[in-house]
Order: C-alpha cells, then sequence, then structure tokens
C-alpha cells in the first residue's frame, strides 16, 4: 500500500474511533486497539482492558471530538498520527470539554493497522491549539 493511501486509512480509522468512543462500541474498538496498546489520560495511564473497561463502564464517555487538524507521518510500518480537538467528555459523571493535541500511533500487522498507543495532551488554552 502506498504511503498515501495509508495515511488516508489511518486518518480514516482515527476519526471512526473517535465515533465508536463516543457511541460506546466496545465491540470494534477491541478489534482495533493493539493487546500491548497504552492509553495516557490527564488522570493516568493504562491498557486496553482498563480503557474498554472504562468506556464500557461509563468511567470516561468521549461524547464528541471536533478534530481541527490531522496530520499523518508512516514509518515503516508505523503510523503516527496528530490530532488536534476539542474534546467533550464526561469523565466521573462531570461533563468537561478540553482542547487537546492526541498523538496516536498505529502498528500495520496482517489485518491492518492496530493503535498501539494513544496520548492526549491538554493544551493551556484554545488560541494555543495552532
Amino acid at each position: 500500500m502506498s504511503n498515501l493511501k495509508s495515511e488516508q486509512a489511518v486518518i480514516g480509522l482515527s476519526k471512526q474511533k473517535w465515533l465508536w468512543m463516543a457511541a460506546r462500541e466496545v465491540e470494534p474498538l477491541e478489534a482495533l486497539f493493539h493487546d500491548k496498546a497504552v492509553f495516557v489520560h490527564m488522570g493516568g495511564r493504562w491498557g486496553k482492558e482498563q480503557e474498554l473497561e472504562a468506556i464500557r463502564g461509563g468511567g470516561i464517555h468521549y461524547k464528541q471530538a471536533d478534530i481541527h487538524e490531522v496530520s499523518v507521518s508512516i514509518i515503516g510500518t508505523t503510523a503516527i498520527l496528530l490530532n488536534r480537538i476539542t474534546l467533550l467528555a464526561v469523565v466521573g459523571g462531570n461533563e468537561v470539554t478540553n482542547p487537546f493535541q492526541v498523538t496516536e500511533v498505529y502498528v500495520q500487522e496482517d489485518d491492518g493497522w492496530k493503535l498501539a498507543a494513544l496520548s492526549f495532551t491538554r493544551l493551556l488554552t484554545p488560541e494555543q491549539q495552532h
């Protein structure tokens, strides 16, 4: 697959991931997340099962991710995707909106791309999102 096609595939997968997270659709996320995936949030870091449980149980409800900017770099069988988003989420029963730079790392395996890392970096103010 050419880099351009790979980039488009990863961007599409990332957008779909946000929709699955918003809908709390755990099954497709379970297939997308690599077994050794890591997730870094403002409140800590954890693995695949903890992330799926947080989504399934409502500990974190990613209600809506407004994507302002997206870029992806393919390095061999690794894709690094950067999203600048405004995330509306419910965390611990409280609805919060935060500007984030989200780093997503995907690895290519026989059955397609798998999400290996998802890291949220909170931006200080919306004006500093550029």
